[in-house]
């Protein structure tokens, strides 16, 4: 990632440097210490696999902000593992797996690199097949409401400047009235094409959300999960180091840091190559005005800092309580979260538009909205540049 190899090698933090305060100090070895933590994050994977037995009880996984499968739910329409009371387990699953996965990379060098890319694989594969269906029902209701929000001033407009406002008194009938007319003619295109918009987006979606479901339980079923269920098992008693690697049994702060120093100069590299510059407004006109190609390869590159900055809090995770707080990268991983959410819910409103046959009043409905999210995107864009300035201002950590 961002241009370096995950087995280059790092020096050695010294003792001095530890006790200087420059690291953060973390008790026992760098085998006990990444142990221990794999030992959790695989025990609360188990406890939220026995949770669906057990009547669908909390996961364990202490999921953080972008952790969790997604934003808050009203629960009207739920489907599946929502319905059964399975949900708290499915999300307990996902988050156990990413912090597996995160950890078996950032650490990668220290453990059996088959073993770690073969179990790291199966639990992406994992986490992404679980997370697919909630953040189908997510990007409906997100973009439902902002077709609810779009129309609504649109519909207030129409029906002020409409035919009811022929009766109202002192109402000339000149050039301003039929400049009012023209504005609310115009106008309601939004409303008019609002409801066949939300109808046609709500139709892909849950086809997809119901698609995404049956994969899930299909994953659920599959000798694949259960072989990754096993690995994770074993993972619980015993993780297997390199048996040639000697650094294991040296203290962790002098092996684990240098590692999780390397994961941030990481995401370094990737925000400085983000254009932080031209997203310094909060609605950016300019980033607006590109194709649809441009926006998905923007998107992919800041898509990759919020991969990087998670990793980065996994790895930290890892350091223990006395690592460096994550405010600023919690605030900064929010802003990414949202981001990756406008975007999506931009991408399915252009594939919507591009459906073949849909009335003007629909197409026009969906650019609308369209517009709206790449909005927020922009919007997301500035936020995280102003939570992670004053911490780019001194650069990565040393």
């Amino acid at each position: 990632m961002a241009g370096r190899s995950r087995d280059m090698v790092v020096e050695p933090v010294t003792r001095d440097a530890a006790e200087a305060g420059t690291v953060p100090v973390v008790a026992g070895s760098a085998a006990e210490v990444l142990g221990d933590y794999l030992h959790g994050r695989a025990a609360e994977f188990l406890r939220a696999l026995r949770a669906p037995a057990r009547g669908g009880g909390g996961s364990g996984g202490g999921a953080g902000p972008d952790d969790a499968a997604g934003p808050e739910r009203d629960g009207a329409e739920r489907d599946g593992p929502e319905r059964d009371g399975a949900e708290p387990a499915v999300d307990g699953l996902r988050a156990a797996a990413r912090r597996l996965g995160g950890a078996l990379f950032t650490y990668r060098p220290l453990l059996d690199a088959v073993w770690a890319d073969g179990l790291r694989t199966e639990l992406s594969w994992l986490a992404g097949t679980l997370g697919r269906e909630h953040a189908y029902a997510a990007r409906l209701e997100r973009l439902l409401g902002a077709l609810h929000r779009l129309a609504g001033p649109a519909a207030s407009v129409e029906g002020a400047a409409g035919p009811g406002t022929e009766g109202r008194a002192a109402e000339p009938a000149g050039r301003a009235g039929s400049r009012g007319g023209a504005a609310a003619r115009e106008k309601s295109a939004l409303p008019v094409g609002a409801a066949r918009a939300g109808a046609l987006l709500e139709r892909q979606l849950t086809l997809a959300r119901t698609r995404a479901h049956s994969a899930a339980l299909q994953a659920l079923g599959s000798a694949r999960f259960h072989a990754v269920a096993d690995a994770v098992a074993l993972l619980a008693s015993e993780a297997p180091f390199r048996a040639d690697e000697a650094r294991v049994g040296l203290p962790a702060v002098t092996v684990l840091e240098p590692l999780a120093e390397q994961a941030r100069r990481q995401l370094a590299d990737a925000v400085a190559a983000l254009p932080l510059s031209r997203a310094g407004a909060p609605y950016n006109a300019e980033g607006l005005a590109r194709s649809l190609a441009t926006e998905v390869r923007q998107d992919a590159a800041w898509e990759q800092v919020r991969v990087l900055l998670r990793l980065c809090r996994y790895a930290e995770e890892v350091l223990g309580a006395q690592a460096e707080p994550e405010g600023r990268m919690r605030s900064a991983g929010e802003a990414l979260e949202r981001h990756r959410q406008a975007s999506a819910a931009a991408a399915a409103a252009a594939s919507a538009a591009a459906t073949p046959r849909i009335a003007p009043a629909t197409a026009y409905a969906l650019g609308v909205l369209h517009a709206d999210q790449r909005h927020e995107v922009e919007a997301a864009r500035f936020a995280f540049g102003h939570h992670w300035a004053p911490r780019s201002a001194g650069g990565p950590r040393a």
